[in-house]
């Protein structure tokens, strides 16, 4: 991306994006393109435990969907750098519901979604953090809230809003604070069904 070309922020899936990357191996190689940054499919392939062609295979099928695109500024002739087109992904699984062909890619991305999200948690549950970052992190959940659909529209866009104003804060030069490490923060809101006493 040239200085003159705007930041390419948020791409909303629709069916043929969505069963371009309903992969469970695409789906991480972009979750760690978007938060690791650029990287080979060497490096990929040694962070999945896959080998190489399969890793570049998925690599080039990403690309050609416009998921990715080389990094010209690094590597050589022979190795090439990948990097995410966009910043974030947005997944209007409502309208997706509706379309009978995006029905198998919409269950492989969400099964893949919770199992990542578990697996982010287990991780960070394993590992010895020390007492100053177990103080400030949080898991927490709500099962006492009742609400219209519309009140939880205006709660997730109130949670967006709250996160995003900490996401812009990341500096786009990578200059983090000093002692500040990458966090997750995952947001899930949704109904449950009353339950019926007989």
């Amino acid at each position: 991306m040239t200085a003159d070309e705007p930041e390419k922020s948020e791409l909303t899936l629709d069916t043929r994006s969505l069963r371009a990357l309903a992969h469970p191996l695409r789906i991480r190689i972009m979750d760690s393109l978007r938060a690791e940054g650029a990287a080979t499919s060497a490096m990929l392939a040694g962070r999945f435990g896959e080998n190489t062609g399969t890793v570049s295979w998925h690599l080039r099928h990403l690309a050609e969907n416009g998921f990715i695109e080389e990094d010209e500024g690094r590597g050589t002739k022979r190795e090439r750098w990948w990097k995410a087109v966009h910043k974030t992904q947005v997944l209007p699984t409502s309208q997706l519901r509706k379309d009978p062909a995006a029905h198998a890619s919409l269950d492989v991305y969400l099964g893949h979604m919770v199992q990542d999200m578990t697996r982010k948690v287990t991780a960070f549950l394993a590992e010895e953090w020390g007492e100053e970052w177990e103080g400030a992190s949080l898991l927490s959940d709500w099962n006492d809230l009742r609400l219209t659909p519309d009140r939880l529209r205006d709660l997730q866009r109130d949670l967006l809003e709250l996160v995003g104003r900490y996401a812009d804060e990341n500096p786009a030069d990578g200059a983090h604070e000093p002692g500040s490490l990458p966090v997750s923060v995952m947001v899930q809101a949704f109904p449950r069904k009353e339950p019926k006493d007989d």
